[in-house]
């Protein structure tokens, strides 16, 4: 589990503006409903991020990250995995994930995902630019999904992205990581127990070799999770994730 219920996002740099948020359903194609976030900002920018959350679904940490990218001029929508399997309840600490975990199907989480592209162009202009933040299986998620042209992503943004778990009707982040299509920032930390160096590095090396433009930043000594406020020893590291991703989903911001 990347984070709890006590977990709240990093504060983001430079100047705030007022932002609103609410809670939606989305319905994907084969009448799954789910739920999901929208934040949106009173003086948007002209790009908007979807947000994968981590293996917990679209719990408060997702739901407070979206205002905060609202805040800096970036409207955005958080999405929950489980609507299949857990229907639209609550995901707080108590919520039991990994059945829902193990029953996920990549085909079907795309179907998810293309509900969400399709609400915020619908809501927000059809020609904004939409980049892909996620963390943790979201992460994952993120670079799997990034494979996919269709989907028509101005870039990817995974923190601490896992490389070994194989999501069903796909395989691996690592297996794929040749196939994605659309610029990448990846974050991860140094300290990380659940991903070594040397996997980041492999994604390095399958990013070099498709030619798509791509950083990747490893913190040393930060750990798994790092971006959290109440992570205070890592504020630094935190603060560097923020600057990068500004500047990555919004390259013509003043």
């Amino acid at each position: 589990m990347c984070y709890d219920d006590k977990s709240q996002p990093p504060l983001p740099p430079g100047q705030t503006r007022p932002a609103s948020g609410e809670d939606i359903v989305l319905t994907a194609s084969d009448g799954n409903q789910f739920a999901g976030y929208v934040a949106h900002s009173g003086n948007p920018t002209a790009t908007q991020v979807l947000i994968y959350p981590d293996i917990r679904g679209l719990h408060q940490f997702y739901k407070e990250l979206a205002l905060r990218f609202a805040e800096v001029g970036v409207n955005a929508l958080a999405i929950d995995y489980f609507g299949r399997t857990a229907g639209l309840t609550a995901r707080t600490d108590a919520f039991e994930f990994m059945p829902h975990v193990q029953q996920m199907q990549f085909d079907a989480f795309s179907l998810d995902v293309q509900a969400g592209l399709a609400y915020l162009r619908e809501r927000f202009g059809a020609g904004v630019p939409t980049y892909v933040v996620g963390f943790c299986m979201g992460g994952s998620l993120t670079l799997l999904t990034g494979t996919n042209k269709a989907f028509d992503f101005a870039g990817l943004v995974p923190f601490y992205a896992g490389m070994t778990r194989a999501f069903a009707g796909r395989g691996t982040v690592l297996q794929n990581a040749e196939k994605v299509s659309y610029p990448v920032l990846g974050l991860f930390g140094g300290a990380d127990q659940g991903i070594p160096e040397s996997a980041v590095n492999e994604l390095d090396a399958k990013l070099d070799a498709t030619g798509v433009a791509h950083t990747i930043v490893i913190y040393p000594g930060a750990p798994h999770s790092f971006f959290d406020r109440k992570a205070a020893e890592f504020a630094d590291a935190s603060a560097d994730a923020w600057k990068r991703v500004l500047a990555f989903v919004r390259p013509t911001a003043a």
